[in-house]
């Protein structure tokens, strides 16, 4: 049964290996970073300016937990809310590569890397992305890998 909020999405079928999404930019804060850092991270190289020029981050820094979740956001907005997304499945390979700073801003891309059609599911995909976020140097600061579930048009036909 087609599920009628994604039928006019692209699906499962429609996707493929190799494909590059932009993720777009966002700018990162001083209040955005004292905000999430007051909930969720409360480390004082998150919430306290000289604490944190004195530690090893040189400086105010977001959450690499911040980092992920802004760029989760920009997925949604660039990629995830444009296809028949059915939930995420899980990441891995996490890595925060360096800090990201009071007004950086931060964008990059995320590649389709695998798909495969559940075995246990065949009315759902699994495509797996590849993030290369980075500053606005150049600097990579967050690289992880994403398993996603996708619809797919035909539950019974191999991909």
């Amino acid at each position: 049964m087609t599920n009628p909020v994604t039928k006019d999405r692209r699906h499962f079928e429609d996707l493929a290996i190799g494909e590059v999404i932009d993720l777009g930019h966002t700018k990162v804060t001083k209040a955005m970073i004292i905000t999430f850092a007051t909930e969720f991270d409360p480390f004082p190289f998150h919430l306290d300016e000289k604490a944190a020029k004195a530690s090893l981050l040189g400086g105010l820094a977001s959450s690499g937990w911040q980092t992920g979740g802004l760029s989760l956001r920009m997925l949604v907005d660039s990629f995830l809310s444009t296809i028949a997304s059915a939930g995420g499945l899980g990441f891995s390979d996490l890595k925060w590569k360096n800090p990201v700073m009071v007004d950086d801003t931060i964008g990059g891309t995320v590649t389709i890397v695998d798909l495969r059609r559940s075995e246990s599911h065949p009315q759902w995909g699994i495509v797996t992305l590849d993030f290369d976020v980075r500053n606005q140097k150049g600097a990579s600061v967050m690289s992880m890998r994403l398993a996603n579930l996708v619809d797919t048009r035909t539950p019974g036909v191999a991909a």
